[in-house]
């Protein structure tokens, strides 16, 4: 009979999966940046990439602390939103409307990643792992911030000049 699976099985499996996602939102940034065409959404991108390279050192950290090796699990579910905003990257490219549609490709990406970390605090918590509970926790606040600029971003900037046009 096979061995029921835990909790603790379930917490690994998901952050096999925050990991191999981290890394390939950290593939896509740079091309996010450089076809942006706001100052302030390239300089937003390049930020969180940076933020994200700390994420994935955090996720490192977690790996450790659970006495597991730091490895990936494919996430398609991230795979699939990455491949929409280099859709909207090719069929919007030089318009107006570009940014707005960059905003909300990125905007994909965080809700997925909040859900993961918040999902993740949850489940170390209940499992009594206190310090990764803060660097899940850590990780969880940028990525809701990240989320707030880019809000912020589409509506004082992109969303109208895509109106606009």
């Amino acid at each position: 009979m096979a061995k029921e699976k835990t909790l603790e099985d379930l917490f690994y499996d998901t952050l096999k999966d925050i990991y191999f996602a981290e890394r390939q939102i950290l593939r896509a940034l740079p091309k996010m940046a450089h076809a942006a065409q706001s100052p302030e959404l390239k300089k937003g991108f390049e930020k969180h990439r940076e933020e994200t390279e700390g994420q994935v050192e955090r996720l490192q950290q977690v790996f450790e602390l659970i006495g597991k090796r730091a490895q990936g699990k494919t996430c398609e579910a991230i795979q699939g939103i990455i491949a929409e905003g280099e859709e909207i990257m090719e069929e919007f490219k030089g318009t107006s409307a570009l940014d707005a549609g960059l905003i909300s490709a990125a905007q994909a990406v965080e809700h997925y990643e909040i859900a993961r970390y918040g999902t993740l605090k949850t489940w170390a918590a209940t499992l009594g792992l206190k310090e990764v509970v803060g660097l899940l926790d850590q990780t969880l606040q940028q990525e809701t911030a990240t989320d707030k600029t880019l809000s912020q971003l589409a509506t004082t900037a992109a969303n109208q000049k895509a109106k606009a046009a």
